[in-house]
């Protein structure tokens, strides 16, 4: 059976006891009903997975003690980097928690030309602080226990310009990441871009941008283009804003990533 996963952030020590944060106690003893003795499974984002034995249910949250150390990991072999233009409230949600399924390493909000949802200072830090607990329920679900980094809402052409300093390539100093951006008109499609652009070394990391509802507009293509993104198609067919980086991210990892051939932990 599937133990109950809870993200507890800052130091996890085994033989310690921990109240678990507000979110998490009440999901465990209103919506669960879990009572003491119960097995969970705990994790900081900082590597591996505690087990963990609820003690007791109490005013100011559930209190369990931290067990052994697991030493696993989930995350995928290739970091993608998601650059995804800004969308409608669910939309932008559905986005953050799917990607964080597929496995992406950090997610870049940006506002272009055609994005319908405009952010304040005050608005972009709270989508901000819900985006991550979006995250962070997803990795409850989905058995990551490294969290993506959610990154501040960013201007297309700044978000394109901090995506080439992203990513050093310590080994391979000459070989930049790819940077990507799903067009409907490109000539090459997604996988054959991504299978010519992988050689004998292996490729880390990526960077993807993906537009709004409207699309990007021909200057932002530009901008992009000019800092090295190679535009690409999925298909025939033009697909939804919040569709089309999950069917991107999905095709990343079939052909570079842990969809393939290596094994998966699929429990």
């Amino acid at each position: 059976m599937r133990l109950t996963r809870c993200f507890v952030p800052g130091t996890l020590a085994s033989g310690a006891e921990r109240t678990l944060p507000a979110g998490p106690s009440a999901h465990v003893a209103r919506v669960l009903r879990l009572r003491a003795g119960a097995a969970l499974t705990l994790f900081n984002g900082e590597g591996g997975e505690f087990e963990a034995q609820i003690r007791a249910l109490e005013r100011d949250g559930v209190r369990v003690r931290v067990g052994a150390h697991l030493a696993l990991e989930r995350e995928a072999p290739i970091a993608v980097t998601l650059m995804q233009c800004l969308a409608r409230g669910e939309r932008m949600d559905w986005v953050v928690q799917k990607a964080t399924e597929l496995g992406v390493a950090a997610l870049v909000p940006v506002a272009s030309e055609h994005s319908v949802v405009r952010l304040d200072e005050a608005g972009a830090q709270r989508r901000h602080q819900h985006w991550q607990a979006v995250a962070i329920s997803a990795c409850e679900q989905c058995g990551r226990n490294r969290l993506p980094e959610i990154r501040s809402a960013l201007p297309l052409e700044q978000a394109c310009a901090d995506s080439v300093r992203e990513h050093p390539q310590r080994e391979h100093p000459q070989r930049e990441y790819p940077r990507l951006l799903l067009a409907p008109g490109a000539q090459q499609s997604l996988a054959a871009t991504l299978k010519a652009l992988a050689g004998p070394v292996p490729i880390a990391a990526l960077s993807l941008l993906i537009g709004p509802e409207g699309g990007l507009s021909a200057p932002e293509l530009a901008i992009a283009q000019h800092h090295g993104f190679i535009a690409c198609r999925l298909g025939p067919r033009i697909l939804r804003a919040e569709t089309a980086p999950l069917a991107a991210l999905a095709t990343i990892q079939a052909l570079l990533g842990d969809f393939g051939e290596r094994d998966v932990d699929t429990n």
